[in-house]
């Protein structure tokens, strides 16, 4: 079934596509949200609700609705570890009555690397799974299960890819098998490590995976050393040079670290933005919306 959406639209039309992210907070106030919803109206012709990256905050399919309130196009995640296939596809079903149109599967990462680190988890499925499931009740109209869906379900399928986990031939095999599953479209883990993720890109397009996906490659501003240090820390598959570091350490304060980290981003998209075989950007603000609209301008 043809998807749509803005987003599938853009990705039809071979348009050069920035997404953006926001990132919910640990509050039943929808207020809180909706101090962010100017600036995310400002240029990305999408918007990801995160789910639970880092523990319990509200729901991405609530942050979803809020901002299709606000006419704002919203990319539903749906992470896998907190779920099993039953929850999974009514979520699907709910959400696509709600009138969400896109949404990332993700698996998620271990409950360990969140707040919550003695919950349980489901990993009933993983990602790849989860998209085949999808791209099932997109086509044939029907459950895992078997059973119907009654009436229209139409949902534009995304997944996610990390450039830096090696080796680079599993890497690639684990992407293929999501565009094969379905997956429209890919974002990636935040890119600081711009040779490395030329050498995954460059893959992909011998694989031929840039001819069937769009890919927006994922940039993300670092507030201080602090963060960078915690990120490359906690986040072992995320690759960030030391060089990166040292910028930071040498600009000075959290005020000039703040700065330099936006001006390390924007570097960042100038010299990926020409990148053959990619299709856009994927602004991940960490929780900082409010860079958007500066960030926006340098991927014009």
């Amino acid at each position: 079934m043809t998807q749509d959406s803005k987003l599938a639209q853009a990705i039809e039309k071979g348009a050069f596509i920035v997404t953006a992210e926001l990132l919910p907070h640990a509050t039943a106030e929808l207020t809180v949200i909706e101090k962010v919803f100017g600036v995310l109206k400002d240029g990305p012709i999408a918007v990801n609700v995160a789910d639970n990256p880092h523990g319990p905050v509200l729901s991405s399919l609530v942050g979803s609705v809020a901002l299709i309130r606000e006419n704002i196009e919203p990319i539903y995640q749906l992470v896998t570890r907190d779920r099993n296939r039953i929850a999974l596809q009514s979520d699907l079903l709910g959400a696509a009555y709600l009138g969400i149109r896109n949404v990332l599967c993700l698996s998620g990462y271990h409950q360990t690397l969140t707040t919550s680190f003695e919950a349980g988890n489901s990993f009933d499925i993983d990602s790849i799974q989860l998209i085949a499931a999808i791209k099932k009740m997109n086509e044939q109209g029907v459950l895992l299960d078997g059973n119907r869906i009654e009436g229209r379900f139409s949902m534009l399928i995304g997944a996610v890819a990390n450039p830096y986990l090696a080796p680079l031939e599993l890497n690639i095999l684990r992407v293929t098998k999501k565009v094969a599953g379905g997956a429209r479209f890919i974002q990636t883990q935040a890119v600081f490590d711009t040779e490395r993720f030329q050498q995954w890109l460059e893959a992909a397009r011998e694989e031929g995976i840039t001819e069937k996906v769009a890919i927006l490659a994922g940039v993300r501003p670092l507030e201080s050393v602090g963060e960078a240090e915690k990120l490359r820390d906690t986040l072992t598959d995320l690759s960030i040079p030391e060089q990166v570091i040292e910028r930071l350490k040498a600009a000075g304060d959290e005020k000039a670290q703040k700065k330099e980290g936006l001006a390390i981003c924007r570097e960042v998209i100038k010299k990926i933005r020409g990148m053959k075989g990619l299709r856009g950007i994927h602004i991940l603000s960490g929780g900082k919306e409010s860079v958007l609209p500066e960030l926006m301008v340098a991927t014009k």
